[in-house]
């Protein structure tokens, strides 16, 4: 156990991090799991740009890496113009 007071409350403010970085990478991966099983053009055309920017903006909070998300970015956008 901590002996620090200084420990005690990294320890409090590491799960805070913790638990707020994964609701925003879960959410990340379920609108990137919801626009890949689209298959309606305009529908995912619509999904896109709420994605990109959801994927900057967790990137620019070291959420996730920079280069992740730019290759995320990079396969959806494939996805949605191969959709016919």
């Amino acid at each position: 156990m901590a002996n620090h007071k200084s420990s005690l409350k990294r320890i409090r403010q590491t799960e805070t991090r913790r638990l707020h970085n994964r609701y925003y990478a879960k959410t990340m991966r379920n609108a990137l799991r919801d626009l890949r099983a689209t298959s309606d053009k305009e529908q995912a055309t619509a999904m896109l740009p709420k994605l990109q920017e959801m994927l900057d903006k967790l990137a620019k909070r070291n959420i996730i890496h920079k280069n992740k998300a730019a290759n995320l970015k990079s396969s959806v956008a494939k996805h949605v113009n191969a959709l016919a």
